[in-house]
């Protein structure tokens, strides 16, 4: 497996190969990796030619400065995973690789349409601004391509797609699915953070999305929104920060009667450590 850290040399390597015909096939992470990411390698490994894996912890998509400074860092270990699941290029930049210039505001030309209004975007003010940021980077280093997103990040996902398409940028979005752990919990680099006692109660986020689901058919969202909370407020370790049900689409809350293109996100606090999850419904 090939590694470099300047975004010149990625592109020249990628181009060289698109230059033979292959196709390419993008993970963006910021490292501390774990079988949830080897999925998605392997997804790219099975569709493309070449696969390119990036590894950068982006710090202007982090509102709070200690979680960007606490956030695990295991380049080595990230390193074995890839070569096994089958990265061919591994790009590692520095923070000066990706803002020679400093970090600094730099405003994308694209109409979010609410996307950033709700949710990760209420909560986070700027965060998605820093992610399109860095995306746009990424995208700009790595070239035409496929990317891979996990679905565990859905309000990030749908983001990603509209700023490619406004940019009209040479980029296939591929949406892959959520891995969990044997009890529920999606995988997460922060999972490793949670304190034992913590992580023995976190497969309570999925099962408050299970009760969604079960409840769907026959419920309105907020009756299950409400339900879906006092279930989760019996553990008083949780902080629940969101449950929320919306379009698939918009992210807008779902219409009365809604039965169609609806997800169930949710976000909240066990101890220090902030865990997202989410389930569509119907």
């Amino acid at each position: 497996m090939k590694q470099v850290i300047h975004p010149d040399a990625l592109r020249s390597w990628l181009d060289w190969q698109r230059s033979k015909g292959h196709k390419v096939g993008f993970v963006p992470t910021m490292g501390a990796l774990h079988e949830g990411h080897a999925q998605l390698v392997r997804q790219a490994r099975a569709e493309n030619d070449v696969v390119a894996v990036s590894i950068f912890v982006n710090p202007t998509q982090f509102n709070d400065q200690q979680d960007l400074i606490n956030y695990p860092r295991t380049l080595e270990a990230d390193s074995q995973l890839l070569a096994s699941a089958g990265c061919d290029i591994l790009f590692a930049p520095g923070v000066s690789e990706m803002y020679p210039d400093g970090l600094k505001e730099e405003p994308l030309p694209v109409a979010l349409l609410g996307l950033d209004t709700l949710m990760e975007g209420a909560l986070r003010p700027g965060h998605f601004m820093g992610v399109m940021q860095v995306v746009n980077k990424l995208f700009e280093a790595v070239g035409p391509c496929r990317a891979y997103f996990g679905q565990k990040d859905f309000q990030q996902l749908a983001i990603v797609r509209r700023m490619t398409a406004e940019l009209e940028l040479p980029v296939t979005i591929v949406p892959c699915p959520i891995v969990r752990e044997p009890d529920g919990l999606a995988m997460s680099s922060r999972n490793r953070r949670l304190q034992p006692h913590e992580r023995a109660v976190a497969p309570l986020l999925y099962q408050a999305l299970q009760l969604a689901q079960s409840l769907w058919a026959g419920h309105e969202a907020a009756e299950i929104e409400h339900r879906a909370a006092e279930f989760l407020s019996r553990e008083p370790l949780f902080g629940l920060e969101y449950f929320q049900i919306v379009d698939v689409d918009t992210l807008q809350p779902v219409a009365p009667g809604q039965k169609k293109n609806a997800v169930a996100c949710i976000a909240a606090r066990l101890g220090v450590i902030r865990l997202i999850d989410n389930a569509v419904l119907g």
